[in-house]
This record gives C-alpha cells, structure tokens and sequence, in this order.
C-alpha cells in the first residue's frame, strides 16, 4: 500500500546555490516513515513503549533533480519487503509544482527491541506485525 507525505522547502535546507542539500532528503525519508507510522496507528511512541525500535541498516539514492525553496514535494513510499525481522521501504520524491522526480532511492530497516537486539516482530508482537504484513 503506498504512502504519501507533502511538505514545503524551508529556506534553511538550501545551500549556497540555492537547492536543497543533498543530506536534507535522508531527513525527508524519516519525516515521511514517521508520518507513515502514525497513520498505521504504529507511532515511534507506541512502537518503544512496546520494547521495539526500527533502526536504519542502510540508505541508497539516486538524486534525479534539484528542489529550491518554497517548492512542496511529495514522497510516496512503500513497503517493498517485510519479513518480520528486516523491512525494506521503496521511495520517490516527486516536486508537486513540476511533477519532476526529484529522488528515488530506498531504506533497509531491521526489528530491534529496547537493548537493540534483534528481534523477529512475528513472535514478539503479532499484532503490530500483522500491521505491516498487511501492507504487503
């Protein structure tokens, strides 16, 4: 099931050229995967309260057009794969005003409970891994 975040560029994500600093669209990703979270009704609040966190084992993209201030983008995201102990969620950023795609790219995720070790979420909670099976 796809996810869609909008926001608007702040001046201060811009650099001396005037586009937004490539190191700003991995803080886009998290911003949109919280959001995303939320809306499954999985906040990082409710997921550590549990025990549980998500940390991030890998970030790849590929930078396909610049954005600038005041433009909105939109990044639509999915999960790609869930296994219960990993998770890999697809990305793209798109400029709402010009359609152009500004990134694609993806993350890689495991299941970890409080003393970050990993944990298969099937056994440690099936309820919540029910959520994000269901989105598969």
């Amino acid at each position: 099931m796809e996810y869609k975040y909008e926001r608007k560029i702040n001046y201060y994500e811009t650099d001396r050229m005037g586009v937004v600093h490539h190191s700003n669209y991995i803080r886009f990703l998290e911003e949109a995967r919280c959001s995303w979270l939320e809306s499954i009704g999985l906040p990082f609040a409710t997921l550590e309260e549990n025990g549980i966190t998500i940390p991030v084992l890998a970030v790849n993209c590929e930078y396909k057009h610049h954005v600038t201030f005041n433009d909105v983008i939109i990044v639509e995201m999915v999960v790609k794969e869930y296994t219960g102990v990993r998770m890999t969620v697809q990305y793209k950023i798109i400029n709402k005003n010009t359609s152009d795609i500004v990134l694609v790219g993806e993350t890689k995720h495991c299941f970890t409970n409080k003393n970050l070790r990993p944990i298969n979420l099937k056994k440690f909670n099936k309820e919540f891994s029910n959520k994000f099976e269901n989105l598969l």
